[in-house]
Protein backbone atom coordinates (compact mmCIF):
# COMPACT_ATOMS: atom_id res chain seq x y z
CA UNK A 1 0.00 0.00 0.00
CA UNK A 2 2.76 2.24 0.80
CA UNK A 3 4.59 1.56 -2.64
CA UNK A 4 0.87 2.69 -4.32
CA UNK A 5 0.79 6.14 -1.83
CA UNK A 6 4.44 6.90 -3.08
CA UNK A 7 3.97 6.53 -6.56
CA UNK A 8 0.80 8.47 -6.56
CA UNK A 9 2.71 11.23 -4.93
CA UNK A 10 5.33 10.98 -7.03
CA UNK A 11 2.74 11.09 -10.24
CA UNK A 12 1.13 14.12 -8.56
CA UNK A 13 3.81 16.11 -8.07
CA UNK A 14 5.23 15.35 -12.24
CA UNK A 15 1.63 16.63 -13.22
CA UNK A 16 2.03 19.89 -11.03
CA UNK A 17 5.62 20.27 -12.56
CA UNK A 18 4.65 19.86 -16.21
CA UNK A 19 1.42 21.60 -16.30
CA UNK A 20 2.96 24.98 -15.13
CA UNK A 21 3.75 27.31 -17.85
CA UNK A 22 6.19 30.23 -18.03
CA UNK A 23 5.37 33.13 -19.58
CA UNK A 24 8.32 35.03 -21.18
CA UNK A 25 8.73 38.51 -22.13
CA UNK A 26 10.38 39.15 -25.69
CA UNK A 27 12.94 42.07 -25.22
CA UNK A 28 14.93 43.77 -28.44
CA UNK A 29 18.39 44.52 -28.51
CA UNK A 30 18.67 47.59 -25.71
CA UNK A 31 16.48 45.48 -23.22
CA UNK A 32 13.61 47.46 -23.28
CA UNK A 33 10.09 45.58 -23.99
CA UNK A 34 8.30 46.78 -27.33
CA UNK A 35 5.07 48.87 -26.52
CA UNK A 36 3.30 45.95 -28.29
CA UNK A 37 4.50 43.65 -25.41
CA UNK A 38 4.31 45.71 -22.57
CA UNK A 39 0.96 45.92 -23.81
CA UNK A 40 -0.27 42.78 -23.48
CA UNK A 41 1.61 42.79 -19.71
CA UNK A 42 -0.35 45.30 -18.04
CA UNK A 43 -3.60 44.53 -20.06
CA UNK A 44 -4.27 47.52 -21.74
CA UNK A 45 -6.05 48.49 -24.56
CA UNK A 46 -3.76 50.79 -26.58
CA UNK A 47 -0.18 50.37 -26.79
CA UNK A 48 0.62 54.40 -27.22
CA UNK A 49 1.25 54.68 -23.49
CA UNK A 50 4.47 52.23 -23.82
CA UNK A 51 5.55 53.96 -27.16
CA UNK A 52 8.75 55.82 -26.51
CA UNK A 53 7.47 58.69 -29.17
CA UNK A 54 4.34 59.37 -27.57
CA UNK A 55 5.47 60.22 -24.56
CA UNK A 56 5.35 63.68 -23.05
CA UNK A 57 8.67 65.23 -21.76
CA UNK A 58 8.49 65.98 -18.29
CA UNK A 59 9.74 69.59 -17.01
CA UNK A 60 12.64 69.53 -14.37
CA UNK A 61 12.33 71.59 -11.64
CA UNK A 62 14.89 72.13 -9.09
Amino acid sequence: MKNVKLIFGLLLIAVFITSCSVHRVHTNANGKIPPGQMKKVTGEKSAKNHAPGQQKKQPNYR
